[in-house]
């Protein structure tokens, strides 16, 4: 079976942000309203060391969006035949990543946080952690 999910499935949304000068801002997320699925699990990424590279995996079936909640970093997404580069820079700009494509993320900036909403819970056999593998899942062929 050919899993067809590309790059371009891959989609930057806008969240709703409430500006003031006065108070600061805030930014709110809806399941199923302002991200495309029920989050299920939170986690973020912080005090990343300059140059490190996060990610480098894919998800059989778990579902992402991932938002620069501070600073700036770049997600390089994959789909064994193309690839996309994001830049996220802005707390209320998030990036939508579908099952079944690649994602590394690079370039922090110092004191960047890396906040990510996931569609599942933890399940380690839910990762595709090898390239080649991920490829070959993905292909349909046998692993």
């Amino acid at each position: 079976m050919q899993k067809t999910t590309t790059v371009h499935d891959c989609a930057v949304i806008r969240l709703p942000n409430i500006e003031s000068d006065r108070k600061g801002s805030l930014t709110y997320v809806y399941n199923n309203a302002h991200v495309p699925f029920a989050v299920r699990r939170v986690y973020y990424l912080y005090d990343v060391p300059a140059g490190s590279l996060r990610g480098g995996h894919a998800h059989k079936d778990l579902l992402q969006f991932i938002v620069a909640a501070s600073g700036s970093f770049d997600v390089i997404v994959r789909d064994g035949e193309e690839s996309r580069t994001f830049s996220l820079n802005r707390p209320f700009y998030g990036l939508f990543i579908p099952c079944l494509i690649w994602r590394e993320l690079t370039n922090f900036s110092g004191g960047s946080i890396s906040l990510v909403l996931a569609s599942l819970p933890y399940d380690e056999q839910d990762y595709l952690r090898d390239f080649g593998e991920f490829t070959r899942y993905k292909g349909g062929q046998p692993q």
